[in-house]
């Protein structure tokens, strides 16, 4: 996810620079007074948006299969650990105990 993440920023970045070149030149307008960072920056959005879209799409689907994996043994190991209290309490319960609570 580190990487898809650095990547992304990336391209970003060198959207911005290209931005940043196209205002300087004048060949894309300044924004209005102070705004002008603002405008470089939602303009270098909206360029690398689509662009990371497509580019980075082996790079998504890789670290979505990691997630989906994590999650994956996250779900398995809480209902190993719901099936141990359960048969703790089972036992418990055999042997004529009351079962602990926590």
């Amino acid at each position: 996810m580190l990487r898809y993440t650095l990547m992304r920023l990336g391209i970003f970045a060198g959207c911005f620079v290209v931005v940043w070149g196209l205002v300087y030149t004048g060949i894309v307008p300044r924004g209005f007074g102070a705004s002008n960072g603002i405008w470089m920056v939602l303009l270098a959005l909206l360029i690398s948006a689509p662009i990371s879209f497509v580019v980075l799409r082996k790079e998504r689907d890789r670290a979505s299969i990691k997630v989906v994996e994590r999650v994956d043994r996250m779900k398995a190991n809480f209902e190993a650990n719901a099936a141990q209290e359960d048969d703790a309490d089972d036992a418990a319960r055999t042997q004529g105990q009351a079962p602990q609570t926590s």
